[in-house]
């Protein structure tokens, strides 16, 4: 049965698409059956797993996870009339970089922004729809939009850990405490439903972050973290600009061109953490 984690800041700019298709590639390559859900309406995750032309193409072949929601599949150039949905429709199966991968998506598009409009009794429908393919998988990682709404609901349904991305700057507490709340509101709740933070990564880190106010706010994350119990990952994953050549190659960081050894090794020491933290550490043979 699949490992499901969301990754959730309610501060956008923290990096989080990226370390979500980062992730999803190191997990793959270890041998970890991944499905990467994009839940955020600008799809960025999927375009950065797909590559932005193949996200195009996609989306005249394809359902998105938007169909999941609204429960049934428009009419189209297959169909002329509307018909229910399922699951497998919208997983588009090797999605990663490798040709043995087992990496697959659900993509995201615009039109997810419309379950906004009308969420009354959708909360529920990501959490089923998996419930039906959590054992083909090892690892479930949704991408979430740095706002608070029905699809951070769908997302903690549908999840046993929030991953949360932070960025040492100023400000960089101020998502922190609303994610507190919002986790706290959900279980009361949703009393049996485990859900917990795995840990929080510092993402995005820079020679600036090593400065006086990076180092300030890191202790102001770190001091937040004590006051709730949460993890707080020992490696950083700092900022490199082999992390938006790899979006737009569709690549693994470690594919990526002309990257440095130090990048990769740091990114990979993170992912040992983060699969430690979630019972996957040591990966499938």
């Amino acid at each position: 049965m699949a490992v499901a984690v969301s990754l959730i800041n309610m501060k956008g700019g923290v990096g989080k698409t990226t370390l979500a298709a980062q992730l999803a590639h190191a997990a793959d390559r270890r041998k970890l059956r991944t499905l990467a859900i994009d839940l955020d309406p600008q799809s960025n995750l999927s375009q950065a797993l797909l590559s932005p032309e193949k996200y195009v193409k996609m989306l005249k072949q394809k359902p998105t996870v938007a169909a999941l929601f609204e429960q049934y599949l428009p009419p189209s150039d297959f169909s002329s009339s509307p018909k229910p949905v399922d699951v497998q429709d919208v997983i588009l199966k090797k999605a990663g970089y490798w040709s043995s991968t087992t990496l697959d998506l659900i993509p995201s598009r615009l039109e997810l922004a419309h379950t906004l409009k009308n969420p009354t009794g959708k909360e529920r429908r990501l959490a089923r729809a998996l419930s039906k393919v959590a054992d083909e998988y090892d690892l479930i990682l949704i991408d979430c939009a740095p706002t608070e709404s029905i699809l951070t609901e769908a997302a903690y349904h549908a999840s046993r850990y929030v991953l949360v991305p932070v960025k040492p700057e100023f400000l960089a507490t101020i998502g922190l405490p609303l994610l507190a709340r919002s986790i706290r509101e959900f279980k009361y709740e949703n009393s049996d439903h485990e859900l917990d933070i795995c840990g929080i990564v510092f993402n995005h880190s820079s020679t600036y972050s090593d400065g006086p106010e990076g180092a300030t706010s890191v202790n102001e994350v770190e001091a937040e973290a004590r006051k709730h119990g949460w993890r707080v990952f020992g490696t950083h994953v700092r900022y490199s600009a082999s992390y938006p050549k790899a979006a737009r190659e569709g690549t693994p960081i470690a594919n990526t061109s002309y990257v440095r050894w130090e990048v990769t090794n740091e990114f990979s020491r993170f992912v040992e953490e983060f699969l430690e933290s979630v019972g996957l550490s040591k990966g499938k043979s």
